[in-house]
């Protein structure tokens, strides 16, 4: 089916009896007896179609001949029983029932076309008030005018009757007030309203329940409302609160005019019935069935329903038919939402609250994310991982019952086209049987084809990588021991999942796009991910390292040939230093001092390259596949990068490096050190008993004396082990352990931490290697403890952060190769200084908007790409402090960013194409390494000491733009300190600034154990630091604007990720960055279809404008914003995103009342109607975008506000005023 777009609207009666394909009229489900859905009832094959396939229900029509015949006995007709899923069914209810979203998902819709407040307008729905529906003028005139008579009759002979006058003039004033006061809409206790209808029941007339709604509902004008809404709006009464709710009225009667909607179509007169095949009934062993709740909750309804036709019919009592409305409207309720009902839930008779319709979809489990957003997958399998350090980069091992299963269609039609069989039944058994024949078509199948492996979780794009398959015996998969970095894996039991892509083009994608041997590169960096580790870097670093003492040192050999057959008759070891001549290309032969080791190393590198003739480490050898990846890519790389493997494992198996009990040393001079610490603690405890310290102190003191003892003994450790030794090796190769560790089993483990983080003052004097004591061990147990809930609680924190990053960004698509913008932003050197972040890194892979350069030299021009070489030369010229390049913060592309402005795909290290998902790797690459950022908020001491937070938490505030922890002071104005005052556990800092008359003095209330940054005497300037710590970015929006905000974010995220030594591209928090700053909130809607106060994206409100620009119109005029990503994500145009992303109901119920129209731009919109996403292999262009011109935007988009909710903080009057004046404008164009 070809659409374009999906438009949400709310449904007439008429449309729902469209869908229907008949009314159910009783509840039951299936015959017992006969195992077939009952006549009229929720499974009626008369409404919803035939159980078997091209079969009628009384068996008088059977076989495709009768297709589309309508039985006339039993009155099914005759078709695929697939149509069980589509077909719907309705009940028609014999009251108006109010629908439980329009009405509870705040804002209520309800309560904000008829005005009412939700509780008052629960009452009358719940037929616990009534609401007034119709005021007859003529009699409401007449009844005050009798009232008045009555009054003066009564005044004569109240004398006699001992009542006096003021009396009963309240008590006539307060009735005539209470008759004049009627009006329709107007909510009515039952005792208020039995009090006026006993006297007045010809003025008014009133009811109970969703009809009294619906009556009013249909007499609304809605162009009259609309402009009622405007003219009060433009009066501004009412302050801003007011004004905002009315911005909300005017914002849905306006949607619904346009799109042709009514309000009464919010109460429902029939109810659909959604098809039987979507909540089916299963028959279990012993005569049992399972069912899903709907099916009970339909059952309620109908129930009740019916009851209430028969009570009506029977004219019973009002009391028992109010009672019998009320539970058909809760029956509907808890069909639709039985979550939002509260306590009320219905429930089945395990007390389980029922699965209504909004909770199938809702959540995890829900409709949008369990089967829409990932679907399970046929032609796939899982098992477990071993190594194959045998494969090439680009092979797996597949297990042969495995590949068998996967390639089964192809293997059959291979049999059927050699004549060994003729059908796929045959064919089938074939299979089974499994003679050699099928293992050779197997084989044959297999050629040239490429199979998927997954290892879960996918953080990133290389956790799903294409290899060639190859068959083996065994039954589990096997891995190429280079890859596991990137797909995280290891071989203690990891399962991986395999799929084949079936199409060619998938095929194609994956040989071209996702084959291992192409993957070279972490997008997230842009440096080698396929590197050697463990066992093969030892063996490199065995190979190259040279022993002194080795046997056969100093020889002098000719060259290779010579050394090995000296090594074949061990005459010389493989790591001796020795001597030989070597013909160097194209030079003379040299004098080269080398090892053997070092010789076997070279042959497996490139020829052309110069001799490597040092010792490397696991650094060393990642500068070196650096290198290779870099010059031969994923063309000649994978050989040499297979080459270093098989010479890894090869030598690291003939070193015979090894580790036992005895190759762990405790240095000899350990007991000396502690003594000397146990002394020291000893003197400070008598200090603390003679009163001269303070519990902290004497703890700070400790702590300092055993932190310094375990510095001493650490520094010898490395000392005591043999440099020969294993352990020395395995560590100083950096194939596996670091020297912490090997201090705690030598050394001594130290100072732990209990559950709160706080250091224990008791140390852990033993090593592992010694063995702790008993209360050492227990001392240890806490951190233990404490690491591995962390752990878990951590990832799932870092998952949720993935998931709301990738939300935000992922319909930022690569459209256009340069949007022609002179902007960029600043990148200064200091800003990575301090976070160890290199300046180069920073520049590499980035376009400068303005040519760079040192002195009078130009270094690269503007629009060229800084690659390596140039990022050094630019980081060695002292001179260059920042340069400014193009970046996406800054890029004009709608709907997108464009080449120019991104760079380079750090994944490809070539420019990025047209069609890449750049917002969907940028959310990966800064989710991926958020599992190993700490959990913790640090506590810095002092009474009211402030809590600075690190490492995920504050990624999330940066994001989230909450204010943060420990929040630093900024300076509202330019001026001078003038004075710090400490009060109570305050400091008072004062700055006096000039202005006016007399100098302005301004007071900030820092708390005291902050640290100042400003000293009295000190200039500060708007929107500086006065106090160390956080700052709140929407106060720094509002104070220096945006560039500041943008920077500071990028900062902040990069210094928390460096910390932990995870490190992301900038650019990458700069697509976030981008989505933060996509909102503009419209100030003045021009002749646009805007309404004053909407937040909308900044794409949509800048290609509106182009076009009523074009038309010769007044363009609508708006104001930046600064919203946290799950406000942007929740913000989206495309509800289906949205929908499936939080608040399912609320943004469907929104967007059903708005008619929103969903374009099918982004990734998960498509994904959820079953299209392929338009990206990459598949990007079509800039269908459906406006030409870019050279606007200025600034011109549109103005000002500063950071919203942190719909609250409308300034009122938009002045725009109103002016417009008034504008004769000939329309005021807000339909």
């Amino acid at each position: 089916m070809e659409f374009n777009s999906i438009r949400l609207k709310v449904a007439s009666p008429e449309d729902i009896l469209r869908w229907s394909y008949g009314e159910v009229i009783k509840s039951e489900t299936i015959n017992y007896r006969t195992q077939r859905p009952e006549k009229d009832g929720l499974f009626s094959e008369r409404i919803f179609g035939p159980t078997k396939d091209w079969e009628c229900y009384c068996g008088k029509y059977r076989r495709i001949r009768y297709k589309g015949v309508v039985c006339d006995k039993c009155g099914v007709e005759v078709t695929r029983s697939v149509v069980r899923r589509e077909r719907m069914g309705h009940v028609a209810l014999a009251t108006p029932v109010a629908h439980i979203w329009y009405l509870r998902n705040a804002p209520s819709k309800l309560s904000l076309l008829l005005s009412v407040s939700l509780p008052k307008l629960e009452k009358v729905i719940y037929y616990a008030a009534y609401m007034v529906v119709n005021v007859n003028e003529d009699a409401q005139k007449e009844a005050i005018a009798q009232i008045e008579s009555e009054f003066k009759a009564r005044k004569k002979t109240v004398k006699d009757e001992g009542i006096d006058v003021e009396d009963l003039k309240e008590a006539m004033s307060e009735v005539k007030k209470r008759v004049e006061g009627l009006h329709v809409g107007q909510v009515l206790t039952e005792t208020e309203y039995h009090d006026l209808a006993s006297r007045f029941g010809n003025v008014f007339e009133a009811q109970m329940g969703a009809s009294a709604l619906k009556r009013i509902l249909e007499r609304i004008d809605l162009d009259k409302f609309i402009s009622e809404l405007k003219k009060e709006i433009t009066a501004g009464v009412g302050g801003v609160a007011k004004e905002a709710r009315q911005m909300k009225r005017l914002k849905i009667v306006t949607s619904m005019k346009k799109h042709g909607m009514r309000p009464e179509w919010m109460i429902m007169s029939n109810l659909p019935i959604i098809p039987p095949d979507l909540r089916p009934m299963v028959a279990l062993d012993g005569g049992r069935y399972a069912t899903s709740d709907l099916n009970d909750l339909y059952r309620r309804v109908i129930n009740r329903n019916n009851r209430l036709k028969k009570l009506i019919d029977l004219r019973s009592p009002e009391v028992i038919l109010i009672n019998e409305k009320r539970m058909l409207q809760e029956a509907v309720d808890a069909l639709i939402d039985n979550a939002v009902r509260g306590g009320s839930q219905q429930t089945n008779s395990q007390r389980r609250p029922l699965r209504s319709l909004a909770d199938m979809l809702k959540g995890k489990q829900g409709r949008f994310r369990q089967n829409l957003l990932g679907k399970r997958v046929d032609y796939s399998g899982r098992s477990v991982i071993v190594v194959g350090p045998k494969l090439k980069l680009k092979q797996c091992g597949l297990p042969k019952k495995m590949a068998l299963e996967l390639f089964r269609p192809f293997v059959i039609a291979k049999i059927i086209e050699r004549g060994l069989a003729h059908n796929v039944k045959n064919s089938n058994r074939l299979i089974e049987a499994t003679g050699p024949e099928i293992w050779a078509i197997l084989e044959e199948v297999i050629q040239n084809r490429r199979v998927l492996l997954n290892r879960a979780p996918t953080l990133h794009r290389m956790g799903i990588q294409a290899f060639e398959p190859l068959l083996i015996e065994d039954f589990a998969i096997q891995l190429h021991p280079m890859v596991c970095t990137a797909f995280n894996a290891d071989f203690d039991g990891d399962q991986m999942a395999v799929h084949l892509p079936l199409s060619d083009e998938a095929q194609e994608e994956a040989k071209n796009i996702m084959l291992s041997g192409v993957n070279l590169l972490k997008p997230a960096t842009g440096d080698p991910i396929v590197v050697p580790t463990q066992d093969m870097v030892l063996g490199v670093y065995f190979l190259t390292k040279i022993d002194e003492t080795a046997k056969g040192a100093g020889r002098v050999l000719s060259g290779i040939k010579e050394a090995l057959f000296a090594f074949e008759n061990e005459e010389i070891a493989i790591n001796a230093p020795i001597v030989v001549y070597r013909t160097i290309v194209g030079k003379a032969s040299g004098r080269l001092e080398t090892s053997l080791g070092r010789m076997i190393f070279n042959e497996a590198l490139p020829k052309e390259w110069d001799f490597v003739n040092e010792a490397l480490n696991k650094k060393g050898i990642v500068k070196l596949v650096s290198r290779i990846v870099e010059e031969f890519g994923s063309d000649g790389g994978p050989d040499y990068l297979d080459a270093i493997k098989d010479l890894g494992f090869e030598y690291v198996t003939q070193s015979g490096i090894t580790w036992g009990i005895d190759d762990l040393i405790v240095p000899e001079e350990k007991p000396a050190i502690v003594e000397e610490a146990s002394q020291a603690v000893k003197a400070v405890h008598e200090k603390y008993q003679e009163g001269f310290l303070t519990a902290s102190e004497r703890k700070a003191r400790t702590v300092s004396i055993w932190t310094d003892a375990r510095a001493k003994i650490a520094a010898l450790v490395p000392k005591a082990l043999n440099p020969r030794g294993s352990v020395f090796s395995i560590i100083d190769s950096g194939s596996r352990g670091s020297w912490t560790q090997v201090v705690q089993v030598t050394g001594m483990k130290g100072l732990v931490q209990n559950s709160q983080s706080e250091t224990i003052e008791l140390p852990i004097i033993s090593s592992f290697r010694e063995g702790f004591d008993v209360l050492e061990f227990f001392i240890a147990t806490h951190g233990a403890r404490k690491g591995t809930t962390d752990t878990a609680l951590k990832t799932a924190a870092a998952g949720y952060l993935t998931r709301r990053l990738v939300d935000v960004s992922q319909d930022i698509v690569i459209r256009e190769d340069n949007c022609r913008t002179k902007e960029g932003i600043e990148i200064f050197r200091e800003d990575g200084e301090e976070i160890d972040h290199k300046f180069s890194d920073r520049l590499f892979s980035r376009m400068p908007a303005e040519d760079i350069k040192d002195g009078k030299k130009i270094l690269v021009k503007a629009n060229e790409v800084i690659n390596r070489d140039i990022a050094k030369t630019i980081e060695e010229a002292e001179s260059i402090t920042s340069v400014k390049v193009r970046s996406p913060i800054t890029c004009k592309t709608l709907y997108g960013v464009c080449t120019a402005c991104y760079g380079y795909d750090l994944g490809r290290n070539k420019l990025i194409a047209k069609g890449e998902a750049v917002g969907v790797v940028a959310a990966q690459s800064i989710g991926e390494p958020g599992t190993q950022l700490t959990m913790r908020t640090f506590h810095i001491g002092g009474v009211a000491g402030a809590d600075i937070t690190n490492g995920l938490p504050r990624v999330v505030e940066l994001f989230e733009v909450r204010p943060p922890k420990g929040r630093a002071f900024l300076a509202k104005e330019d001026g001078v300190v003038t004075d710090v005052e400490a009060k109570d556990l305050l400091k008072i800092v004062r700055v006096t600034s000039e202005g006016g008359k007399k100098p302005k003095v301004t007071e900030y209330a820092v708390p005291r154990s902050s640290s100042l940054t400003v000293k009295i005497g000190d200039s500060v300037k708007k929107g500086e630091r006065i106090c160390e710590g956080n700052v709140d970015l929407k106060e720094l929006f509002e104070l220096k604007g945006r560039s500041e905000v943008e920077r500071e974010i990028v900062r902040g995220v990069q210094s928390v990720y460096m910390s932990e030594g995870a490190s992301i591209n900038n650019k990458h928090i700069e697509v976030i960055v981008k989505q933060m700053f996509s909102r503009v909130k419209i100030k003045d809607s021009g002749d646009s279809d805007f309404i004053a106060g909407e937040i909308i994206e900044k794409s949509k409100f800048l290609e509106i404008n182009r076009e009523i620009k074009r038309a010769g119109k007044m363009p609508a005029k708006a104001k930046q914003l600064l919203l946290g990503i799950t406000k942007v994500a929740l913000s989206t145009e495309s509800f289906l995103s949205a929908a499936s992303f939080q608040e399912t109901a609320r943004v469907l119920v929104n967007s059903a009342v708005e008619g929103k129209e969903d374009v099918l731009r982004g990734l998960k919109e498509n994904v959820i109607i079953g299209r392929a996403v338009p990206i990459g292999t598949n990007y079509l262009g800039n269908a459906g975008f406006a030409d870019i011109d050279d606007v200025d935007e600034d011109e549109e988009i103005s000002g500063t506000e950071s919203v942190s909710d719909e609250a409308i903080k300034e009122a938009v009057l002045k725009e109103a005023e002016e417009k008034k004046l504008e004769e000939g404008k329309k005021e807000i164009d339909n």
